[in-house]
């Protein structure tokens, strides 16, 4: 296999520090992680600005789309949710409705709380935001063979699960 900037980053670093515990492997997994991650957050940025989207608007809108409740969520929810304020939450809101993307109703339960649904513009704007994501997603997917794939989520998934706390199963 070609060798990477991975590849690079370790040989480079690896004699250098002596004194630390310096796992290759350790670091080439992580080091490759954080590339992948950096390169979708930037295809992300590119994904948003194209349809029309500031981030934090994107953010918000994904936040609604993808609850249990998709499309509908209470000020609050959404504000701890995205770890805002509720003043930061209230003036994202008023931009997105503004723009007429969401909207806010009154509670059916409790008439002085408000809902913040999406409409259909901006379920339609998320879409596509979301269309050009997956693609780079699916681009980066087809380096792999569908069993490769399953392996990589499967391994993933039990990083994930210690990093939450869990203790991952074997296999």
């Amino acid at each position: 296999m070609a060798e990477d900037w991975t590849d690079r980053h370790v040989t480079r670093w690896k004699d250098h520090w002596l004194d630390l515990d310096f796992d290759e492997q350790v670091e080439g997994v992580f080091v490759r992680i954080n590339r992948i991650c950096r390169h979708l957050r930037s295809e992300k940025q590119r994904a948003v600005a194209e349809v029309g989207l500031a981030d934090f608007e994107y953010d918000t809108l994904h936040v609604l789309m993808i609850r249990d409740t998709p499309g509908s969520a209470s000020p609050t929810q959404l504000a701890d949710e995205l770890a805002v304020s509720g003043a930061g939450m209230t003036g994202r809101l008023d931009g997105l409705e503004a723009a007429g993307w969401v909207r806010r109703i009154p509670s059916v339960e409790d008439r002085r709380r408000v809902i913040v649904e999406v409409t259909k513009a901006g379920i339609d704007i998320w879409k596509r935001a979301m269309d050009l994501r997956g693609r780079t997603e699916n681009d980066l997917a087809e380096a792999l063979s569908e069993r490769e794939l399953a392996t990589l989520n499967r391994l993933l998934k039990k990083v994930t699960l210690r990093l939450e706390g869990a203790a991952p199963s074997d296999g």
